[in-house]
């Protein structure tokens, strides 16, 4: 499967996750998932100089996060880095993929 198909589904995937989401998310089971938004599709925390939700100028920002289910944040399949490492989700801010 090529990068950009793997991509469309995560941002497919990604809408559909944000789209369904309530202000009691968290409550549901819901946890914050940094590295994981494409540009401008993350809930919040962007780093600084940016306000929050939508702010993220980079897909898989480090320090972007977006609600995912509970359980799922660290085994979400994504696209390696450039170099050919491998990208994975994390519960807490990642120092990578950050805009120059």
């Amino acid at each position: 499967m090529s990068t950009a198909t793997k991509t469309l589904i995560l941002a497919s995937a990604v809408a559909t996750a944000v789209a369904g989401m309530t202000s009691t998310a968290a409550a549901q089971g819901n946890v914050k998932c940094f590295g994981v938004s494409l540009a401008g599709e993350n809930d919040c925390a962007a780093g600084p100089g940016t306000t929050c939700a939508g702010t993220s100028t980079v897909d898989y920002q480090g320090n972007a996060w977006t609600l995912v289910p509970e359980g799922t944040c660290e085994t979400m399949e994504l696209p390696a880095q450039a170099d050919g490492t491998p990208r994975q989700g994390s519960l807490e801010e990642l120092d990578r993929d950050l805009p120059a």
